[in-house]
């Protein structure tokens, strides 16, 4: 199954720059034993239309095929062993493409949350979109090692 996040905004050379870069090469080499092959990350503008001009350019951003997964403060909160669980779900019954979205400063529009088929929350606080992906990537990172019987995670 092939991983991809798209985001709004630009992320530039920073340390956001650097975890992402660093928790999506784990993510590629743990899970490619386990069918998690690919993790690509589509960067779209911030558009002065707003949340529904940014939803446009998110859906383009995403494989034509692709489970759609949304970031948002209103979708299901996850522990990291269901959400490994939830990856292997999707894996194990033959999603090809997984897209991830994570909307901008506004959040992603309404339209866009109610044509996904999930949602899932950090929590009820609401992050930074750059942060959010790095926590995205990392998560991603740690279900795979869960997946895989790594010791990364520890319960």
């Amino acid at each position: 199954m092939r991983v991809t996040i798209c985001a709004v905004g630009r992320l530039r050379a920073g340390p956001e720059r650097q975890l992402i870069d660093d928790y999506a090469q784990r993510f590629e080499r743990t899970g490619r034993a386990l069918g998690l092959m690919q993790l690509t990350i589509k960067e779209v503008e911030a558009k002065k239309g707003g949340m529904a001009a940014e939803a446009a350019l998110l859906e383009r951003a995403a494989p034509a095929q692709a489970l759609r997964c949304c970031l948002d403060e209103r979708g299901t909160t996850l522990s990291s062993p269901d959400f490994a669980a939830r990856l292997a779900g999707w894996r194990d019954t033959g999603t090809q493409e997984l897209a991830f979205f994570i909307g901008g400063a506004d959040g992603l529009d309404p339209a866009l949350r109610a044509t996904s088929q999930a949602s899932i929350s950090f929590g009820k606080m609401v992050w930074p979109h750059m942060l959010a992906r790095v926590m995205l990537c990392e998560q991603l990172y740690r279900a795979a090692s869960i997946l895989a019987g790594s010791p990364y995670h520890r319960d």
